[in-house]
């Protein structure tokens, strides 16, 4: 990134090795810092699915006349939807938008992006993506755009330079006039972490469809009472750094969880189908867990078993963040999260259940590639699995002759276990 910052900032940067031929005692004054608060631009962000979830004044008034009041769902707030698309005036801020998905999206993900939008606005974002080229991916991606101005301004003014940082929580887009230097700019952008960090505090909350993964590790105490402290915490750690990759693959945000369990979230995606991203990583996670086990099997000579007790469900809930002086969590409010953790404590010996509302929300082609159902008893006692089934908690609990008061609260709840999810068919 520094390479970048050199690059594009060529001769104009100042420092104190430049200014060293200036008469003795003339004090180096560092330029003012350019920070998130005091950017004098139009500035915003967006995620991956285009949804705007920060934005200045300045882009406010220049868009949209310092009138936007931002909807509260998640997909109202895609900017192809916000932006005038029709008007010819803001065709290149469209097209850098639409080369930046480009460089994602295949045109069957794009398509999906502007699902809802009227039918002559959607063929237009499609003509557009047809004729668009992709944008480089980069770290740091450099564009000119131009913007329709006031009356009096002139087409110099109106000139602009985008300058577009990619970051895995989305993507910070500023527009610079081109009279403007661009060094403190670049040097903000080089401040890769703070900028970050800012815009999570500044993340506007938002209405979002979303499943929720809960996972405990079954017997944690008894597990801790057997292994010597700095032996639990190392395999801790290890099921922590063996899972993230694959949380990392799904697209699962982490949330915070109390104890030795994981709360991960996965959101509406572009190119893949969320629900079938939290299933698909909750069977990948019990295979790795089940890989640890056996190594630990082995290194301890014991015969405990890692299970991971999985409960996932979906709902449509607020997503914002909370605040500490040295950290910026997702946070999830609702009953979904709660209701997670309740499968979650239903669930054993590595088993996933999920909700019957999931399994209903997937789409049709998703639901064939999962094998699921529910293990009944026969009269003669041996036990049955009936797939593509669902059965209440209460059901279950009374078929094991259990009893668990943590539980009533989800009694009524149908849910099924989730057996295997078998690859995508080719193309």
């Amino acid at each position: 990134m520094t390479q970048i910052i050199d690059r594009l900032s060529g001769e104009n940067a100042t420092s104190p090795v430049a200014s060293a031929k200036e008469p003795t005692g003339t004090p180096y004054a560092a330029p003012p810092q350019v920070t998130l608060d005091n950017i004098e631009h139009p500035a915003y962000m967006i995620n991956h699915n285009f949804e705007l979830v920060w934005i200045n004044q300045h882009a406010q008034q220049r868009f949209f006349g310092g009138q936007l009041d931002l909807p509260q769902t998640s997909d109202a707030r895609n900017l192809f939807r916000l932006l005038p698309v029709g008007s010819g005036e803001w065709g290149s801020l469209l097209h850098l938008h639409i080369g930046i998905a480009k460089s994602r999206l295949n045109p069957e993900s794009f398509g999906k992006l502007c699902h809802g939008l009227d039918p002559v606005t959607y063929a237009r974002l499609q003509s557009a993506y047809i004729e668009t080229e992709a944008e480089p991916v980069r770290p740091v991606v450099e564009s000119p755009v131009f913007l329709p101005g006031q009356k009096g301004t002139t087409a110099e003014e109106q000139l602009h330079t985008a300058y577009a940082s990619y970051f895995r929580e989305g993507i910070f887009i500023v527009l610079l006039p081109e009279t403007n230097h661009a060094n403190e700019m670049l040097n903000l952008l080089g401040r890769r972490d703070e900028v970050i960090r800012g815009l999570l505090r500044k993340r506007l909350p938002v209405l979002t469809n979303l499943a929720a993964l809960v996972s405990d590790l079954q017997s944690s105490v008894k597990i801790c009472s057997e292994l010597p402290p700095e032996e639990y915490f190392e395999l801790i750690n290890e099921i922590w750094r063996a899972l993230a990759p694959i949380f990392r693959k799904y697209k699962g945000t982490y949330g915070k969880h109390v104890g030795d369990g994981m709360v991960y979230f996965f959101f509406p995606q572009p190119d893949s189908d969320y629900l079938a991203n939290a299933l698909a990583c909750a069977v990948e996670i019990r295979q790795e867990v089940q890989r640890l086990s056996k190594a630990w099997q082995i290194r301890k000579q014991w015969f405990n078993e890692l299970f991971l007790n999985t409960g996932i469900t979906e709902g449509q809930e607020w997503l914002g963040t909370y605040q500490s002086p040295t950290s910026v969590e997702f946070v999830v409010l609702g009953d979904t999260i709660n209701q997670a953790a309740r499968v979650s404590d239903f669930a054993r010996h590595g088993s996933i259940w999920v909700t019957k509302s999931l399994i209903g929300k997937l789409p049709a082609e998703e639901r064939t590639r999962v094998v699921y159902g529910v293990r009944r008893r026969a009269p003669e006692g041996r036990e049955v699995f009936v797939p593509s089934s669902f059965s209440q908690v209460s059901t279950l609990l009374e078929q094991e002759g259990a009893r668990m008061e943590k539980l009533r609260d989800i009694a009524t709840l149908p849910i099924t276990e989730i057996v295997e999810v078998k690859p995508p068919n080719p193309a």
